[in-house]
């Protein structure tokens, strides 16, 4: 029996609806009506449905965007119940073998972040399903795109997470000389099928194996306040600037909160601030405790 687990997103209007296991290993598929959808069986079923406008099978998931016809809360059950019904009743998700690799039209547009050092690159489909950071080309295994990116001499750090990559540049370059060619690349890589993220290995990842939800249940419940506040009021703000925070630990003799920055909050020097006038004091209301204290740690 297969359960299906759904997922937010950046964007209001796409859900995730995840799989146990992986449907396609290395490939995307997007569709945009159900004509489009000729490979996906599943697709074109839920294609049926009106308030459905396009659909994304990547790894262990199949991303809807919805038409505002319709609240997520409204139908989401009801999805996910459509699409569990289906997989169990021994339907076919993809036609993989009579599915001809075909390049995949991609926009690809640079914003700029509170972090002068870092540029957030936003493509019109997501790139994965899990956040990821390199620090450098050593780091990247999980990630042939990061390696490739590494290669231009002005890229320091990247961060990947659903539908944008943030690049953190060495102070030697300016954004306005780089920015063109960074964009023109990973629009290129990304349209030719080149492989962003491989999902196997970074779900295998140090800080991605940290967040399971397995070691949240082993958590204390002031641990598991703590991140249920962070992935409901803060990540959704820092994801929107290009970064991402990760919880890290809990000290309870201390009162100190350790968390991870990523991609634009990492380095950003608005980022103690926020830390301080934002996070810290939003835990000390929320959790009715004025010892609280938060700090980073990166690395």
């Amino acid at each position: 029996m297969i359960n299906v687990t759904i997922r937010p997103t950046q964007d209001p209007t796409i859900l995730k609806f995840e799989l146990p296991d992986f449907i396609t290993q290395n490939e995307n598929f997007e569709f945009k009506n159900i004509d489009d959808a000729k490979d996906s069986p599943l697709a074109q079923k839920l294609f049926y449905l009106p308030f459905v406008k396009s659909i994304y099978i990547s790894g262990n998931f199949i991303a809807i965007q919805r038409y505002n016809i319709v609240e997520w809360d409204d139908v989401k059950e009801a999805v996910a119940e459509q699409i569990e019904t289906f997989v169990n009743d021994g339907g076919t998700i993809l036609n993989i073998t009579e599915t001809k690799a075909q390049k995949q039209p991609l926009t690809v547009y640079a914003e700029s972040t509170p972090n002068p050092a870092v540029q957030k690159f936003v493509g019109s489909k997501m790139m994965t399903k899990t956040a990821i950071e390199f620090k450098n080309i050593d780091e990247a295994a999980a990630s042939p795109l990061a390696q490739e990116l590494f290669k231009f001499p002005y890229v320091k750090e990247i961060f990947i997470d659903e539908n944008y990559i943030s690049i953190t540049k060495y102070a030697v370059s300016e954004w306005q000389d780089i920015t063109y060619e960074l964009r023109s690349f990973i629009k290129q890589y990304v349209e030719n099928g080149g492989t962003v993220i491989d999902e196997s290995i970074a779900a295998s990842n140090p800080k991605t194996e940290k967040q399971k939800i397995e070691n949240f249940d082993n958590l204390d419940v002031t641990s598991q306040q703590i991140i249920n506040i962070l992935e409901e009021y803060v990540k959704p703000a820092v994801q929107a600037d290009g970064g991402n925070i990760l919880f890290d630990s809990y000290d309870e003799s201390e009162k100190r909160v350790k968390v991870v920055l990523q991609g634009a909050c990492s380095g950003c020097p608005s980022s103690t601030f926020t830390l301080k006038s934002g996070i810290e004091n939003m835990l000390k209301d929320m959790l009715n405790d004025d010892d609280i204290k938060v700090e980073a740690i990166n690395g």
